[in-house]
């Protein structure tokens, strides 16, 4: 396994996709984290209500909230190297690799077990990003105080998560699919627009049919186990119990996120063993 994550590494650093892949994120995560910020600096400097702003808010970008804050606003941005998962793939039909690895001796299950590894990769570089950002943050708007600093760490852990599984539902799509155009446009199509509406309408008809079974859908699975920050979250008038709620299904989404990314690599292998090359 350690053989195949070094192969992989050496394979993945010299595709130029990546390196642009990983220049964007160095530039788009900081940048949307800067905008809130910002935000925030406008709201707490207001002549009149500027203490009670920060009564109320505290500092999401200080430790350890920033664990949080930056956690949820980077994960709008996993979409990034999702993109980058469904072009490796769909490259190693267009270039038929895949079968180049098998004649030089690779096994099936290898090539497969070498895939998850590249997502593996790609979601460990795209949560040390997120690390970064948020340490770098806390240091920019805040006192550093190392006591506090790992208080909320366990952020990075549910980032990863959310990242690989998210990865891993792009990876299916580019393994089933095989053509990058055709991949990334259902991809994007159902990812921007097709699930969020469907989220919307389950939230509104939650009622009705005996609970909010949009939780359900794929990348709302791993979305929910990082909520907003309460100050930037739409809880409703009940903000405190709304949160709440919020915060006690996280352990059942990671549950589902852990289930679903099982169940994507274990049907990736079946299908894999099957098929002809």
């Amino acid at each position: 396994m350690i053989n195949l994550l070094k192969i992989e590494w050496l394979k993945i650093k010299k595709y130029p996709a990546f390196w642009a892949m990983l220049i964007i994120v160095l530039l788009t995560y900081p940048a949307a984290n800067l905008m809130f910020y910002n935000v925030y600096l406008r709201i707490t400097t207001q002549k009149g209500t500027d203490m009670l702003a920060k009564m109320f808010l505290g500092n999401p970008f200080a430790f350890p909230e920033t664990w949080h804050t930056v956690a949820y606003i980077s994960s709008f941005f996993v979409i990034l190297p999702s993109i980058l998962v469904i072009m490796l793939v769909t490259n190693e039909y267009q270039y038929k690799t895949q079968r180049q690895n098998v004649i030089d001796g690779w096994t099936r299950r290898q090539f497969m077990a070498s895939k998850l590894m590249d997502v593996f990769i790609i979601s460990a570089i795209t949560t040390l990003l997120y690390a970064l950002v948020a340490i770098g943050f806390s240091i920019y708007a805040d006192t550093f105080d190392a006591t506090k600093m790992w208080e909320q760490s366990y952020y990075i852990g549910l980032f990863f998560l959310q990242s690989f599984a998210q990865l891993s539902i792009a990876f299916l799509l580019g393994y089933l699919i095989k053509k990058a155009f055709i991949a990334l446009g259902i991809f994007l199509f159902y990812y921007l627009i097709v699930e969020n509406i469907a989220t919307g309408y389950l939230k509104l008809k939650a009622e009705k049919i005996g609970g909010d079974i949009g939780r359900y859908l794929p990348f709302e699975i791993s979305d929910r186990m990082i909520i907003a920050p309460a100050f930037i979250g739409r809880f409703g008038k009940d903000i405190k119990t709304a949160y709440e709620k919020s915060l006690s299904e996280v352990p059942s989404q990671i549950a589902l996120s852990l289930l679903l990314t099982t169940a994507i690599w274990l049907l990736c292998f079946f299908l894999h063993r099957k098929k002809d090359l």
